[in-house]
């Protein structure tokens, strides 16, 4: 009998007879030019599929999706930011993805905050990136409307394009449904 493959990290729960599963806060920050940043990672096992995706991970026990989106953002660039400057959700998705050979669910909390400066590749830190991170994490990047819309890989959310072009002029108070939310 085969055996089972272990959950893709820390924070997954392992549930029989149903995919590992964990809630998740992302964030879709912005610069004062507009630009987002994302971060670019493979398939561990498929170093030649990459994707672009937003910034974020998984929220830990006892801890708010604001914290959450807020030490994820210290971890995976240095930036620091206060949980206030979070506006969100903007935006709720439920996602089935492979993650480390495993196909996984998450429940994502899509947070926006916009940073009064714009800042190079150069002044991020990845000292943050965890062993796991470092695995199938690449880089940081900024990515102004247009070169974001040009992306000729996944990027995810894959509605990203349009959740940019909504919050440029400023969040209208909604939260938009990013798909099916299937209950934990």
């Amino acid at each position: 009998m085969e055996q089972p493959l272990p959950v893709p990290g820390d924070g997954w729960q392992d549930r029989e007879g149903e995919l590992p599963y964990r809630r998740a806060a992302r964030l879709i920050l912005l610069d004062e030019d507009g630009r987002v940043l994302l971060a670019r990672g493979h398939d561990a096992h498929q170093p030649e599929r990459t994707w672009w995706f937003t910034i974020g991970g998984g929220i830990e026990p006892g801890e708010s999706p604001r914290a959450a989106a807020v030490r994820e953002l210290a971890e995976e660039t240095g930036l620091l930011i206060g949980e206030e400057t979070l506006a969100g959700p903007v935006a709720l998705r439920s996602a089935v993805f492979d993650f480390f050979a495993r196909t996984v669910r998450q429940d994502e909390e899509f947070f926006v905050a916009r940073l009064g400066y714009s800042l190079g590749e150069g002044g991020l830190d990845t000292s943050g990136w965890t062993q796991l991170e470092r695995s199938f994490m690449d880089e940081l990047r900024w990515f102004g409307a247009s070169e974001l819309a040009a992306i000729d890989v996944e990027v995810f959310p894959p509605d990203l394009v349009e959740l940019v072009d909504w919050l440029a002029p400023g969040w209208d108070g909604t939260t938009r449904s990013l798909g099916d939310r299937p209950q934990a």
